[in-house]
């Protein structure tokens, strides 16, 4: 029997991409992203986007929004599965590929998010309970209406208490869910392979790559997002490449300590992405210290039934 959807995830530069790209082009389908950063208009060198002359096959979900505009794992939920649906629909294959885990899961198995994701009314009614009556106050609004979220929360995570409310209001319980995690229920019939590789081999690929990046003139594209405006979006303040590079353009710091400071953070999220992958007992652990991109596609189309 057939899996019809395949996940390829891992740490980043591990070589996710490529190997997505060969699983893809041997089924004759299209690739989906599965990156936080992917989504963004104009954010290609940071990101590594694979080029469009170098894709093989469509790559799906990418330049999907403004780096100015609000995206979400619930949205991307969405629009994963009006994707994979299509592509199920036409007798094809889905293959996702990318190291947002989240957003690997908010696609590929049961979660829930209430329907305010992006900022509405009544998140800025509870922003504003908070500061106007104080975290604890909050909290007990939390404790009447879910007290099994309140148990988990602390008062002082305000962020976390008011998404726990705007979940509640949509009849989701936010320890419910959380105690999905552990438990996680498929929406499709997947399987997920998940990238591993020498520590020291890896960090040396991440540092390569930053060193890449900036060659093919990742400075510049930062400082063509900066005289668009895009320097206070919230997205290019979290991706890493993007942040230090406008604190150097914006004198903050050296290029080089920039650079430095992409690197190490780099291998901190590798080391996250590790983790992540290691929670889930469901992932196939792929050994690129001992298999070629070739021989990893052949085993993950062995084990899927192509």
């Amino acid at each position: 029997m057939t899996i019809p959807v395949i996940s390829i995830t891992g740490p980043t530069a591990s070589g996710k991409s490529s190997l997505a790209d060969e699983v893809a082009s041997r089924l004759h389908t299209d690739v989906i992203s599965a990156d936080a950063m992917q989504v963004y208009i104009g954010m290609d060198i940071g990101t590594a986007k694979t080029p469009i002359s170098e894709r093989r096959v469509p790559l799906r979900l990418v330049d999907v929004v403004s780096p100015a505009d609000s995206y979400s794992a619930a949205l991307y939920q969405h629009d994963a599965r009006v994707v994979i649906d299509s592509l199920l629909a036409s007798g094809k294959q889905a293959v996702l590929c990318g190291g947002t885990g989240l957003y690997l899961r908010a696609a590929l198995d049961e979660m829930e998010f209430p329907k305010g994701e992006v900022e509405d009314e009544r998140r800025v009614r509870y922003q504003r309970m908070a500061e106007e009556l104080g975290a604890e106050a909050l909290h007990s609004l939390l404790r009447e209406k879910d007290p099994a979220s309140a148990e988990q929360i602390h008062p002082n995570n305000v962020r976390r208490v008011v998404r726990a409310l705007e979940m509640i209001d949509e009849g989701v319980s936010y320890a419910e869910q959380k105690a999905g995690f552990s438990t996680p229920r498929a929406h499709y019939d997947y399987a997920s392979f998940a990238l591993s590789m020498d520590r020291e081999r890896l960090y040396k690929r991440i540092d390569d790559r930053v060193d890449c990046m900036i060659q093919q003139g990742l400075v510049d594209e930062v400082r063509g997002l900066v005289a668009l405006g895009a320097a206070d979006a919230i997205t290019s303040r979290q991706a890493i490449g993007y942040k230090e590079l406008i604190d150097y353009l914006d004198g903050l710091c050296s290029l080089e300590d920039a650079i430095s400071l992409i690197k190490q953070r780099s291998r901190h999220y590798a080391k996250r992405q590790l983790s992540w992958c290691r929670r889930d007992s469901r992932t196939i652990w792929l050994d690129m210290d001992q298999m070629t991109t070739e021989q990893a596609a052949d085993f993950i189309l062995e084990k899927t039934g192509y």
